[in-house]
């Protein structure tokens, strides 16, 4: 009997090795944000390669100097095998007498998107990416918050204090901490290696931004306020303020299912050198009667800020109004 119960342990410990194997075996790889296009040159270095270049290599909107939407690495077809079918975001185009636009996840790792863009022209393929790379995009950004958003999980700080304060929940790494707190008010911070990343959350009441053309004035001047309030360098008179020469871009979204505005600029310090880039979340609680605000700034000059404004994104997206 002891040595039939031992053979069902070790049978049933060996099943589940292979299943944690097989799991680990599927985990899609790529850096933040990274695109791997698998193309023959001669489409790469012609009119195909300057589309997929001006749609998936875009400038990202509000960043202080142009970064790219995606850091593009090119392949030819046949290195689509082996760990490079494994990339978390994959482009697959071949000339060829099929007509085909494929969006497959999952198929060879996970997460993944693997798009297929085929065409007997030039013109036909081209076609394809004009109609379809904002779809594909949305989906790849979707993909890399969600990935970022599961890193994050794995070391969150205490949501005590977001729940009493403001009645929400959002995950945030351990790594950042509360630099300034008021009663309606949050500043929490995280040193990096050549600057810092912080998140602010403050709510004020449900008029204070009109549902119009004004929305983005509101937004700016509310949040010029709080810079002057809480917000300020070492020199005198050297609040945050939203850079002017900068007009910041604002779009209408949702977050845990209500409205929102999502606004993307640049900030500076008055009468400093400090700047940066934020993206600002003014949420729509009227449950609550009152406009939950969550912004992201960096402060990093030295380093390429495309991925630090992402991780602020992935947090900020995280948040759930508790019942």
């Amino acid at each position: 009997m002891k040595k039939l119960l031992l053979l069902f342990l070790v049978t049933l410990a060996f099943s589940c090795n292979q299943k944690e194997e097989k799991i680990s075996d599927k985990q899609s790889i790529g850096n933040t944000n990274s695109l791997s296009v698998f193309i023959d040159d001669k489409l790469w270095i012609g009119e195909i390669g300057d589309t997929i270049r001006k749609k998936f290599a875009a400038p990202v909107d509000g960043l202080p100097q142009e970064e790219p939407l995606f850091t593009i690495n090119q392949y030819p077809l046949h290195a689509f095998e082996g760990t490079l079918a494994k990339n978390r975001n994959i482009l697959y185009i071949k000339k060829e007498a099929r007509n085909v636009f494929d969006i497959s996840e999952n198929q060879y790792a996970v997460p993944q998107n693997l798009i297929r863009i085929s065409g007997n022209t030039t013109a036909m393929i081209i076609d394809h990416l004009e109609k379809n790379a904002s779809a594909i995009i949305a989906l790849m950004q979707q993909t890399e918050i969600e990935v970022s958003q599961k890193t994050i999980q794995k070391s969150v700080m205490d949501a005590k204090k977001l729940k009493e304060k403001f009645n929400i929940s959002l995950q945030v790494p351990k790594a950042f901490r509360a630099v300034l707190e008021k009663d309606k008010f949050l500043w929490l911070k995280k040193e990096i290696q050549s600057g810092n990343s912080s998140i602010l959350i403050y709510q004020i009441p449900l008029h204070c931004i009109k549902k119009n053309d004004e929305a983005i004035n509101n937004i700016v001047k509310i949040r010029d306020s709080i810079g002057g309030l809480y917000i300020h360098g070492t020199t005198e008179n050297s609040q945050m303020v939203t850079e002017d020469s900068y007009s910041p871009y604002l779009l209408n979204t949702t977050l845990d299912g209500m409205k929102a505005y999502q606004t993307k600029g640049n900030w500076e310090l008055r009468n400093d050198t400090m700047s940066g880039p934020f993206i600002n979340y003014s949420i729509i609680d009227e449950k609550n009667n009152r406009i939950l605000i969550i912004e992201g700034f960096c402060y990093a000059p030295s380093t390429p800020q495309r991925d630090l404004m992402h991780e602020l994104e992935s947090i900020i997206k995280s948040i759930k109004i508790l019942k």
